[in-house]
């Protein structure tokens, strides 16, 4: 039997040798979110809900069911999370991640479209930007969706609406950005990496509307 002394000393070393706890994430400031639990951990974004309200509006409405979609199987309208159990469907290294199809990246569309919100003032010159992929058409996003992992992707400026910033979980984005993928140029992984759902978190109050402008009538032709 080992003595007293010889064991707090070997409990001090294993104490003084044990890694550092890591440091607690920072609170959310107040604002919109979408946190994905996907496969490979949790990525958490900030929706720009002011400067593109359109887009984070259908982006919301798809994750949670309330916006009406059509199912890639059925063809019929459906109100249920679009975002659940799918796929991240096309992978390129250490420069993004995209998902949001239903079909699995079959591209058989998903019934809806969304107007272009893109601002000059919204570039991909940092990690971890969500945007709404497109067809290359105007006005042709609709459900998917892109997380950048590139810390520039200046050819993308002023072609895709960015809606959204990662402030938790790029390490999950490079993560994910790093899987496997078939070599046809499709970018197709394979094993695709799974997104198991989109929640949708609001912290703080909800912000304030500014109120309508009532017009007034014109007055009436004096005789």
């Amino acid at each position: 039997m080992k003595s007293l002394p010889l064991l707090l000393c070997i409990a001090a070393c294993a104490y003084a040798q044990a890694p550092p706890a890591p440091a607690p994430a920072a609170p959310l400031k107040d604002g919109l979110y979408a946190i994905f639990n996907t496969s490979m951990g949790n990525i958490t974004v900030e929706l720009f809900e002011k400067e593109t309200p359109v887009t984070v509006a259908n982006f919301v409405g798809l994750a949670k069911g309330a916006k009406a979609w059509q199912d890639p199987k059925t063809k019929a309208l459906v109100h249920r999370p679009m975002y659940n159990n799918i796929t991240f469907h096309r992978i390129m290294m250490d420069q993004m991640i995209q998902s949001g199809d239903p079909s699995g990246g079959k591209g058989e569309g998903c019934g809806v479209h969304v107007k272009d919100e893109v601002r000059p003032d919204l570039k991909f010159n940092q990690p971890g930007r969500l945007a709404m992929a497109n067809t290359g058409e105007k006005n042709s996003a609709g459900c998917q969706w892109f997380i950048t992992q590139a810390s520039s992707a200046a050819p993308w400026d002023g072609q895709y609406t960015i809606f959204g910033q990662v402030v938790e979980g790029q390490d999950v984005v490079k993560a994910l950005s790093r899987v496997a993928v078939v070599h046809d140029g499709t970018f197709k992984p394979k094993d695709p990496p799974k997104l198991i759902s989109v929640t949708i978190k609001r912290v703080g109050p909800e912000p304030v509307k500014a109120p309508t402008a009532v017009k007034k009538a014109a007055p009436a032709p004096k005789k």
